[in-house]
C-alpha cells in the first residue's frame, strides 16, 4: 500500500463512511489518517469505528493514524419566542444573560465570558458571520449593539467575537469526558479546538500525559498572535479555515494559511490544511476549478496533510472526493515547479548535531542518487527531522513502537513501517535494506541513506548517518 505522493490525506468519518466497508474504500482511495469528529455521533459508534480502523490496519499491514477531534466550547445564542427573526441594518439589538426567549429586539446569550471581554466598537458575528453587530454599550451581563448588515437569526446560531480573547478553556466538561474516552480507545492524535494561547496547549498536554499527540487547531485570531509559541508547544497544527474564515476577513485567510504552514515547516512540526477543500463534491462528482487550485496551493506550500470534512463524512461522493484529492496531490508533486518552490522555502538547520546529520542525509541522498532515506526512530524525532528537510526521495520511518508509526502516518513524505527492535547499528542497516526492498522502494544495487541515534531508544539523539547498498 505504498502511496506515490508526499502530502497525506485526512478523511473525516460520518454517516457516509462509518461502516467497515466505507472506511476500507476511503483507505483504498487514498486516505492515510481518519478523523473522528466528537461534535457528532454516539460514543458507541465512535468505538465501533475505531475498531474497524484497527482491523483494516491489521489486514493491510499499514499503520493508520486516528484523530479524535474535540468539540471545544460552542458559543451560541439561545431560544426565540416565535422562531427566526429578521434583523435589519441600522436597528438596535440587545444581547444579554437573561434566559427569556428572544425576539427582533434582543436575544439571550448564555456566555458571561463574552460580555466580560466586550468593549464598545467591537464586532459580534452571528451565524458564521452572516450577521454583524457593532457594540455600542456593554456591561457584565449585556451588550447593546447596532446591526451592521441584515439577516435572519434563529435559535442556537453560532457567535464569534474576533477581536476578543475570551476567558474560556478549550476543554469543556464534554471535552474532558470525550478526551478520557478517546485516550481509552487509543486515539493517536487529539485535535484541540478553540486554542487561543500557549497555556491552552500546556493544560491539554498535562491532561493527556503523553498518551496521544496534540494537534492544535488554529481558528482564532488571538492564536495567530502567539503562533510561534503554539507551534513549539504542539505536536502538529491544523489550519482550521472554517472558524478562522469567520473571524478574519476572507482576504486574510490565504495569508494566514501561508504563515502557519511556513512556521510549522520551520519548526519541523506537521501541519494540516482543512475546511471546504473539495466542498462541492459533497453533492457533485467533480470539484470546481477553484477547489482543485485550493488543494494544489496547499501542496505547493508544503503542507503535510490536507483534510476532507463533510466531503467524506456526509457526502454523496466520499470515495470519489478522496480519490480526487489523491490525484491532485500526485499531479502537483509531479510538476517541476513543485520541487523549486519546496527548495525555495527551505530553512537553515539549527546548530545541533541532529540537524547537521539530517541535513547531510538529504544532501547525501541526492549525491549518491539514493532510492530513499531510512530513519530508525523510537519516538519519531529522527523521522520528523528528515521530513523537515523535504528531501527529493521518500522517507522510510522505521520504528518498533506502534503509536509512533501511526502518528508518523500524518507526516510529509513518510512511509511508516512497524519493525522489530534493533539493538545495534548493523541490525538497523540490515532492517532498513530489507524493508526498502519488501516495501518496493529499492532494488539490487540501489543506495539507501540511513539515520538513527545512539544510545538507541533515547528520543532526540539523531547522531549517525550510514550509506548502504542493496546487494
Amino acid at each position: 500500500m505504498r502511496r506515490r505522493r508526499n502530502a497525506k490525506i485526512i478523511a473525516t468519518l460520518g454517516p457516509a463512511s462509518m461502516g467497515e466497508r466505507g472506511i476500507a474504500k476511503l483507505f483504498a482511495a487514498g486516505a492515510d489518517i481518519f478523523r473522528l469528529n466528537f461534535s457528532h455521533g454516539a460514543r458507541a459508534d465512535q468505538k465501533r469505528t475505531l475498531g474497524h480502523i484497527r482491523a483494516l490496519e491489521k489486514r493491510c499491514g499499514r499503520p493508520i493514524g486516528i484523530i479524535a477531534d474535540l468539540q471545544g466550547p460552542k458559543l451560541r445564542v439561545g431560544e426565540f419566542t416565535d422562531g427566526p427573526v429578521r434583523l435589519e441594518a441600522g436597528a438596535l439589538f440587545r444581547l444579554d444573560l437573561s434566559k427569556k426567549p428572544g425576539d427582533a429586539q434582543r436575544a439571550p446569550l448564555p456566555h458571561k465570558e463574552i460580555f466580560a471581554a466586550l468593549k464598545p466598537r467591537m464586532e459580534v458575528l452571528l451565524d458564521d458571520g452572516n450577521i454583524r453587530l457593532s457594540v455600542v454599550r456593554c456591561g457584565p451581563d449585556f451588550a447593546e449593539t447596532v446591526v451592521v448588515n441584515a439577516g435572519e437569526l434563529s435559535a442556537h446560531k453560532g457567535v464569534n467575537v474576533p477581536a476578543a480573547v475570551l476567558e474560556l478553556t478549550p476543554l469543556t466538561r464534554k471535552d474532558h469526558a470525550d478526551l478520557r474516552f478517546a485516550l481509552e480507545m487509543g486515539a493517536d492524535w487529539i485535535a484541540l479546538s478553540f486554542v487561543q494561547r500557549p497555556s491552552d496547549v500546556a493544560k491539554a498536554r498535562k491532561l493527556i500525559g503523553g498518551r496521544a499527540a496534540i494537534m492544535s487547531k488554529l481558528e482564532k485570531p488571538s492564536a495567530i498572535e502567539h503562533l510561534e509559541q503554539i507551534v513549539e508547544m504542539s505536536d502538529a497544527v491544523m489550519v482550521a479555515r472554517g472558524d478562522l474564515g469567520v473571524e478574519v476577513p476572507p482576504e486574510d485567510v490565504p495569508i494566514l494559511q501561508k504563515r502557519i504552514v511556513l512556521a510549522c515547516r520551520q519548526a519541523g512540526k506537521p501541519v494540516a490544511v482543512a475546511t471546504q477543500m473539495l466542498d462541492s463534491m459533497i453533492h457533485a462528482p467533480r470539484p470546481t476549478r477553484a477547489e482543485a487550485s485550493d488543494v494544489a496551493t496547499a501542496v505547493y506550500e508544503g503542507a503535510d496533510a490536507l483534510m476532507l470534512s463533510a466531503e467524506t463524512a456526509i457526502g454523496d461522493y466520499a470515495e470519489d472526493a478522496t480519490a480526487m484529492m489523491d490525484r491532485i496531490i500526485y499531479r502537483v508533486e509531479s510538476d517541476s515547479l513543485y520541487r523549486k518552490l519546496i527548495e525555495a522555502d527551505r530553512y537553515q538547520p539549527q546548530a545541533t548535531d541532529a540537524d547537521a546529520i539530517t541535513t547531510a542525509a538529504r544532501l547525501a541522498a541526492r549525491t549518491v542518487s539514493a532510492a530513499a532515506i531510512a530513519t530508525f526512530t523510537g519516538g519519531g524525532s529522527t523521522t520528523l527531522r528528515a521530513a523537515r528537510e523535504r528531501p527529493h526521495v521518500p522517507i522510510l520511518g522505521l520504528t518498533p513502537d506502534p503509536a509512533t508509526a501511526r502518528r508518523l502516518a500524518l507526516v510529509w513524505g513518510v512511509h511508516a513501517v512497524l519493525t522489530k527492535t534493533c539493538r545495534n547499528l548493523n541490525q538497523i542497516v540490515d532492517m532498513a535494506l530489507s524493508v526498502a526492498v519488501s516495501e518496493e522502494f529499492a532494488a539490487s544495487g540501489d543506495a539507501l541513506v540511513i539515520t538513527t541515534g545512539v544510545p538507541f531508544g533515547v528520543s532526540g539523539t539523531t547522531n549517525i548517518l550510514r550509506i548502504a547498498r542493496v546487494e
